[in-house]
């Protein structure tokens, strides 16, 4: 049999943290008051927290802290001074999203396990081993991923796995998700999204409405509880609940039921494991929509996972409640401990501690002042005993104090007190001692330079584009002003024979770069795909100087390229998509041992973009700024088609879809059958035309316009700065995210 699951549960303040602990969890991962994903929880003051952590020790338990957002520049220079009294309290581990926190925390904290969030987008083999080399100790994988990819990870790459089993689930893929920053300013990745994938959306084919005004993007909660037996057998590591945003009795009550089933298969195994109807319809009572489902794990995606008719929550059970209230949000029991005071005149006082089961084998002996020749009233045993059990909030409680006197004694109150309290710290560091729960260091070890792209910075911005359709490229070739052109992988691909003739007649004449635009999402199911491309690449005259990678799986996948086939992927330059966050100069400093250029984020403002811009300039670190672009609002696994009644696997009718809000916008949806995802598209086109304040404050090496849905006319007015549409916005280039 495996060996035993953690079971990891949620914790918005510090009663869910005593529900989580009374209940069974084996770790609690919870939000300090700053940097967390979950900005609108109670979340954890310093005094809280190392409480939290004191209380998580002594009975057995860790802590992990999420540091799982993107941090400016301004809060990275504060996070050694928020994390410090965490980490002398003994912090189990921290998730994070940001690079640039992954690099400070590594250099900073050495030894403190790095947990990689969600938010990182981890998809496959290649993304988490990379992870792992840079020091991850721990991967939390997209939550789309099967349970077949889940295991080939924790095979493969040789790293922990953390998987969520209960709560609510994203539409986007985690950490690939702008919708709610750039509708409103209220950045998922910064912890405090809007939500906007819970309102009523219509579906459009082209003109056709293919639904009426429903939710579409409302994933129903995920319960495996009658899945469980097959995700221990996968040998994940931690078994992750959503929730911190929940009240206490969520986080005990689920706690409670997932830690019975854990327990009976450790028991009974799958042989002997059976759901109690009463603990399923328990859980629905708990804070739940009124649907379930089983998440990704054996499916790809499908609408019977979509609430299409009531995103909400129903509410709770209030008496279920109560019941749990009363039962679990408490602080712990306290563990019964016996002692044995000796009082002997000249000597020093001296106490021992032992705890009173014999299952637990903690014992100390302390000793304390002189014991003095009494004057008048000399000490009694009553007088020492009761003074000796008063052990107030700490974690034990006396059964029984054996007192020994010899000769008339005494000493102050204060004397006994002071005994006391140093006993009873020394048995709780003992008890923690015990419990095994430390952090052990990690490896340190860093891949080579292989794939390092160094870019020469030009004073005055070049234009690079990015095509999507053999209309845009021949626009784009026409206009004849580029550095560089990014081909879409996929219109490589289906379009190699008319594309790969034009590539060979006008590099030569107008100088251009070809560089490959590889998908939104690179799966263990793009195998095939991926074997093609790069039958494709090895082919010399394909032209390609190098890739844009827009995942930490292609990252990987490019950099096993390089190792392989040196002589067809060695020279390769690697840049980075918007989308592989590069959110500080800590961050800039973590992707230069690996690429030379990144490219500014969208959630940036100017005058933060030019701070990038200027950390990336010393570190010799070329920056590319998207100046026109269909914002890339949500990447998801879910499709809308599918939802639609509409699949088809052909792949044909991409960007046909359209989403339509309440307001009557319209949202661009592309159909990826290629690699079965959406991408859901901002309803006006993102551009800086009128912002060149703001571009030239910026100071970026490389203009870059992405080509999504636009006609090869529409391309060239707007590279001739013809600006073809009325609507636009200039996204977070002057008002910036929270």
């Amino acid at each position: 049999m495996n060996k035993r699951v953690e079971l990891l549960s949620p914790a918005g303040n510090y009663e869910a943290f005593l529900g989580a602990v009374n209940a069974g969890a084996d770790a609690v991962y919870l939000g300090g008051e700053r940097f967390g994903a979950r900005a609108y929880a109670d979340n954890f003051d310093t005094e809280q927290m190392v409480r939290a952590l004191h209380v998580a020790h002594f009975y057995g338990k860790k802590i992990y802290l999420t540091v799982n957002t993107l941090l400016k520049e301004r809060e990275l220079a504060e996070l050694s001074a928020y994390l410090a009294p965490f980490w002398e309290a003994g912090l189990d581990g921290v998730i994070v999203q940001d690079f640039g926190v992954f690099r400070h925390i590594r250099e900073q904290f050495p030894g403190l396990p790095l947990h990689v969030s969600t938010q990182m987008t981890v998809t496959g083999v290649r993304g988490a081993a990379f992870l792992k080399a840079q020091g991850a100790r721990r991967i939390v994988p997209a939550r789309e991923l099967s349970l077949e990819e889940v295991r080939k990870i924790k095979e493969e790459a040789g790293v922990e796995v953390e998987c969520f089993i209960h709560g609510a689930m994203c539409y986007c893929y985690s950490g690939q998700c702008l919708f709610s920053s750039i509708l409103g300013g209220r950045s998922g990745n910064r912890g405090r999204c809007a939500q906007p994938c819970r309102l009523p959306y219509e579906i459009y084919e082209g003109e056709k409405r293919l639904s009426g005004s429903g939710y579409p993007l409302s994933l129903k909660d995920m319960c495996t509880l009658e899945y469980l037996p097959k995700l221990l057998e996968a040998g994940i590591d931690s078994f992750k609940i959503e929730g911190r945003m929940k009240r206490p009795e969520y986080a005990a009550g689920v706690t409670a039921i997932y830690r019975k089933y854990i327990d009976l298969y450790d028991r009974e195994g799958a042989e002997g494991y059976q759901v109690d109807p009463a603990d399923m319809d328990k859980l629905r009572r708990l804070y739940i929509r009124s649907e379930i489902q089983t998440g990704y794990y054996e499916r790809h995606n499908g609408k019977e996972m979509v609430t299409l008719d009531a995103p909400g929550y129903s509410g709770s059970d209030e008496t279920f409640l109560a019941q749990i209230r009363e039962k679990y949000l408490r602080e712990p029991d306290k563990m019964q401990v016996r002692m044995r005071a000796t009082v002997k005149v000249g000597e020093p006082l001296g106490l021992r501690m032992t705890a009173a089961e014999e299952s637990e084998q903690a014992s100390v002996e302390v000793s304390g002042e002189i014991v003095q020749q009494a004057k008048n009233a000399p000490l009694t045993e009553e007088t020492v005993r009761k003074q000796l059990q008063k052990t107030g909030e700490s974690f034990v409680n006396v059964t029984s104090c054996e007192v020994v006197l010899e000769g008339e004694g005494f000493v102050p109150v204060k004397a006994l007190n002071e005994l006391r309290r140093a006993a009873v710290s020394a048995f709780e560091q003992a008890v923690i001692a015990g419990r095994n729960v430390d952090r052990p260091s990690q490896s340190m070890e860093k891949p080579g330079e292989t794939g390092k792209a160094l870019v020469t910075q030009t004073k005055l911005p070049v234009t690079d584009c990015l095509v999507s359709s053999l209309e845009q490229l021949r626009a784009v070739m026409e206009w004849g002003r580029c550095r560089r052109v990014y081909v879409e992988s996929d219109l490589l691909l289906s379009q190699r024979k008319e594309i790969l003739p034009l590539l060979r007649r006008e590099a030569p004449e107008n100088g251009m770069e070809w560089y490959l635009a590889l998908p939104y999402v690179l799966r263990e199911r793009d195998k095939a795909w991926m074997e093609r491309l790069t039958a494709c690449l090895s082919e010399k005259e394909t032209l390609f100087s190098g890739v844009l990678v827009r995942n930490l799986e292609e990252l990987g996948t490019v950099r096993s390229w390089m190792r392989e086939r040196p002589d067809v992927f060695g020279a390769y330059a690697v840049v980075p998509d918007a989308g592989v966050y590069c959110f500080n100069a800590a961050a800039v400093g973590f992707l230069s041992e690996f690429m030379g250029e990144i490219t500014v984020p969208y959630e940036l403002n100017a005058k933060e973009a030019a701070h990038l811009v200027r950390a990336a300039r010393e570190q010799e670190v070329s920056a590319n700024l998207i100046v026109y672009s269909r914002i890339p609002m949500m990447v998801t696994a879910n499709c809308l088609r599918k939802t639609a009644g509409q699949c088809r696997e052909d792949g044909k009718a991409r960007r046909q879809f359209f989403l339509k809000d309440r307001q009557g916008a319209i949202f661009p949806v592309e159909i990826n059958c290629d690699h079965c995802y959406n991408v859901l598209y901002n309803s006006v086109p993102y551009s800086l035309h009128g912002a060149k304040k703001e571009r030239d404050r910026i100071g970026a090496a490389a203009f870059r316009y992405d080509f999504t849905i636009e006609t090869g006319e529409q391309c060239r007015r707007i590279l001739e700065g013809e600006f073809p549409f009325q609507d636009y916005t200039a996204g977070h280039c002057k008002r910036g995210v929270e």
